[in-house]
């Protein structure tokens, strides 16, 4: 898969997505990196410690935020994207479910899309998408969560995005998968789509997790957002095992070590299953 200027090897390795919000409500970073200095400071930080890709919001999705107008985010995220284009090669992702922001973004310099509404929210993001060449990931979200069976009625909402994309032209080798952990979700169906990643795998498309201090984690720890790091670092084990192909995390040292440390142990185990004593 080609992010940018970077090839991903999504079938064998897991990449971490970097978040830079810039947004003066957001419930992790509480608009600490809304000024530009902070932000690029943020990202060089990232990158240093192995971000394979930025991805900067410009408006809070957490639940009961307030939705922002097109100009504002615009006006949020351009700038920064800009900036980040000029002095860094990593690939940039704009967090957005707005046509209009994402086609500023791609026209600063915005390598993918990253849609919480998985193109169900507006109905031009699938055609900026595919007319702008940009790599896109696809979000699990609906309006209620009224699910008959929520695995298979899960899988059936995913298939409805791909076939968006699809029939808009995006190139299936720009697309990416992301199951909405906290999104229309109840706290016991975050915890099944964890742990039953790999059914994502049946529509044959990299997936990415997203779990970083969010809700799930704190309702089981009873932690608030800040203290979430290490509940954060086993489901980017989980992520590993079951074979995703990006995690978008705040922590990017931390979630670096516990992929590779990860990935080391599943070599070993696959070598010892090859050849057992």
């Amino acid at each position: 898969m080609i992010i940018g200027n970077r090839y991903f090897d999504t079938e064998n390795n897991t990449y971490m997505m970097g978040i830079l919000n810039v947004t003066p409500e957001s419930f992790s970073a509480g608009g600490r990196y809304q000024k530009m200095d902070a932000a690029l400071a943020h990202a060089e930080q990232m990158v240093r410690e192995g971000a394979d890709i930025l991805d900067v919001g410009g408006e809070s999705t957490r639940p009961g935020h307030v939705q922002i107008s097109d100009a504002e985010e615009i006006e949020r995220v351009v700038p920064v994207i800009e900036a980040l284009k000029r002095e860094f090669d990593t690939p940039i992702s704009v967090d957005t479910y707005k046509s209009a922001v994402a086609l500023a973004a791609v026209h600063a310099g915005a390598d993918l899309v990253n849609d919480i509404w998985g193109l169900k929210y507006d109905s031009a993001m699938a055609s900026v998408i595919a007319q702008s060449g940009a790599a896109c990931c696809l979000m699990h979200n609906r309006e209620n969560m009224q699910y008959g069976k929520f695995l298979p009625d899960f899988l059936n909402d995913m298939r409805e995005c791909v076939e968006l994309a699809d029939r808009a032209g995006i190139s299936r080798n720009k697309i990416i998968l992301d199951p909405g952990v906290g999104f229309a979700k109840t706290y016991e169906m975050n915890l099944e789509i964890i742990d039953h990643l790999e059914v994502l795998h049946e529509l044959g498309l990299p997936v990415l997790l997203c779990t970083s201090r969010k809700s799930v984690i704190g309702l089981t720890l009873d932690l608030p957002s800040d203290q979430r790091e290490e509940g954060t670092l086993v489901t980017t084990v989980y992520a590993v095992q079951k074979k995703c192909a990006f995690v978008r995390v705040h922590d990017v040292e931390k979630n670096r070590r516990t992929i590779l440390m990860t990935r080391a142990l599943m070599r070993r185990h696959d070598c010892s299953s090859e050849h057992p004593l």
